[in-house]
């Protein structure tokens, strides 16, 4: 195959790369930065990837953990890591969708209220349940399944940024940040996405492989479904709630199986 017919991820997988890794983590990479604009609409290959090296980082750090802290604690400084990694991207997010989402407003307005800078009430009130949800759900489980469950969720959360964007439309007419990652290609990044996590977690077991693989189908969907029903898609900001519910979903539900 002639490289100019290659999708553009394989035609420039490095650039393609580094563009969501700026976009998606903290660490600093300058290295033809100012080219990332070109490669955003291609990067979604990359968020899974992304997030099964951030998983595999924070998993370590939880490892050195476990042998100095109690349970509780390594579950919170692990909770802290994967956070900063993002510098709290997607918990704006998340605030922004609840401050609009539960204000009870029409959808101009609610989009209004999402972009305003400043978090609400609801915003809070969301952002410290889905906290709590995750504690909970992490320090829950037995140190192996903790590692194992600490590894899929950033990889589940970001999965599950890309099935959004294959299965809703964006919602603001004039564009925004979230508009910068849609293309023709959004679905076959998502189906990829899917394989690649479903790839990944063989080794934990068919049975959780299976069991993440719905959490993170029945996550997005039904979220997916209020989203439409709100603002008629998606944005910046309900892609990033979609990626901490999910990785507080899939905390809950790893904890859920030690009941089974």
């Amino acid at each position: 195959m002639r490289p100019e017919i290659l999708p553009p991820w394989c035609r420039h997988p490095l650039l393609c790369f580094l563009a969501a890794f700026r976009f998606l983590t903290i660490i600093p990479i300058g290295w033809r930065a100012e080219q990332d604009g070109e490669y955003f609409r291609h990067s979604l290959h990359y968020f899974p990837v992304l997030g099964g090296l951030i998983g595999l980082a924070v998993a370590v750090s939880g490892l050195v953990f476990q042998m100095v802290f109690p349970g509780m604690v390594v579950a919170v400084l692990v909770m802290i890591l994967l956070a900063m990694v993002s510098g709290g991207l997607h918990f704006d997010g998340l605030a922004d969708t609840a401050d609009g989402f539960f204000s009870s407003r029409p959808r101009e307005r609610i989009l209004e209220i999402m972009r305003d800078s400043r978090t609400g009430a609801m915003g809070v009130i969301v952002t410290a349940m889905v906290l709590l949800l995750k504690f909970a759900g992490l320090a829950s489980l037995q140190p192996a399944d903790f590692l194992k469950t600490v590894f899929l969720m950033p990889m589940a959360g970001r999965c599950a940024i890309v099935l959004s964007m294959a299965v809703l439309p964006y919602a603001r007419t004039e564009g925004g940040l979230g508009n910068l990652f849609y293309s023709k290609y959004c679905r076959i990044s998502a189906l990829w996405s899917m394989l690649l996590l479903l790839g990944l977690t063989p080794w934990a077991g068919i049975g959780t492989m299976v069991y993440v693989g719905c959490i993170v189908v029945f996550t997005v969907l039904l979220f997916s479904f209020w989203c439409r029903r709100k603002i008629g898609g998606a944005t910046g900001d309900t892609l990033g709630a979609v990626c901490e519910l999910t990785e507080m979903a899939v905390a809950v539900g790893m904890a859920s199986t030690i009941r089974l």
